[in-house]
Order: C-alpha cells, then sequence, then structure tokens
C-alpha cells in the first residue's frame, strides 16, 4: 500500500487558504475568515511565504505571479470559485448560503471570479509587502514543519 503524500507544511486534516499577501482584498479576506471561522478549521498562508512558495510548487503552481487563492485540503488543491465556495460551504450559516452558486457553470464561476482577480489591484489596492499577523491571529497562520 502507499503512503499518501501531503504538500510541505500540511497535514492530513488541514484546510490551508493560500492568498496573495499584498492583496488589500485578500487581507480583508483572511480577517472576515478569521473573524467568521470560529471553529477554527482554515490556516491561512501567504503564497509570498516560503510556506506558500513550497505549496505551490507542491501543486506546480506559479510562484511569480498570483491570480487565484488556493484551497488546500489534505493533499487536494482547489482554485478560483471552488476555492471560494468550498471555502464558504465550510462557514456557519448564512455564509454557506455562497454555496448555491454552485448550480453555475463553472466556466462561468471562474469567468467573474477572474474578472475580480485580475483587477483587485486597481479596485481595492496593495500593500507594498506582506501584512504579517496580529499577536491574537497568528496562530491561524500556518507555520513550518507539518507534515514534512
Amino acid at each position: 500500500m502507499t503512503a499518501v503524500k501531503y504538500p510541505p507544511n500540511v497535514g492530513e486534516n488541514d484546510c490551508v487558504i493560500l492568498f496573495d499577501g499584498v492583496c488589500k482584498l485578500c487581507d480583508f479576506w483572511t480577517q472576515f475568515i478569521v473573524k467568521v471561522d470560529t471553529q477554527q478549521r482554515f490556516k491561512l498562508c501567504s503564497v509570498q511565504s516560503p510556506e506558500g512558495q513550497s505549496i505551490l510548487n507542491y501543486f506546480k503552481m506559479p510562484t511569480d505571479h498570483f491570480d487565484t487563492m488556493l484551497l488546500v485540503e489534505g493533499n487536494q488543491c482547489f482554485d478560483k470559485s471552488d476555492a471560494f465556495l468550498n471555502t464558504m460551504s465550510k462557514l456557519s450559516y448564512p455564509w454557506r448560503l455562497f454555496t448555491a452558486f454552485k448550480i453555475l457553470p463553472k466556466g462561468i464561476r471562474n469567468w467573474l471570479y477572474d474578472r475580480i482577480a485580475r483587477n483587485r489591484y486597481y479596485l481595492f489596492g496593495r500593500y507594498d509587502s506582506c501584512m504579517l499577523p496580529s499577536k491574537e491571529n497568528e496562530n491561524r497562520f500556518l507555520k513550518g514543519d507539518v507534515g514534512e
């Protein structure tokens, strides 16, 4: 029997959201997750961090430009609208209602997702460098040496 291999720093039951650490929309997203994910199901990880870069390499994703958030669940990776909707499905009511958008064809969902992702810096702005988590939230961010 073959052992299941997991991405660097990700365990079997982990749910990790990778986000663009200089994007202000992504920063809002991470703050939203910290606030509404009261069960602390999700870990957060900037794609610019060493941990984020190693996960991107594992899934053969670009490491120099970032057009999507990723949701990593164990050894599976979801991107674009699937990442967003799978994340929302694990949150409490009313946020879980967003999963109703799964009735839309994936091509349409991803087209809408891409419009926002490609214009996020223009619409929402960007930071000069990655924001650091606050002391009370640093446990929500992925740290190295898990599952390696």
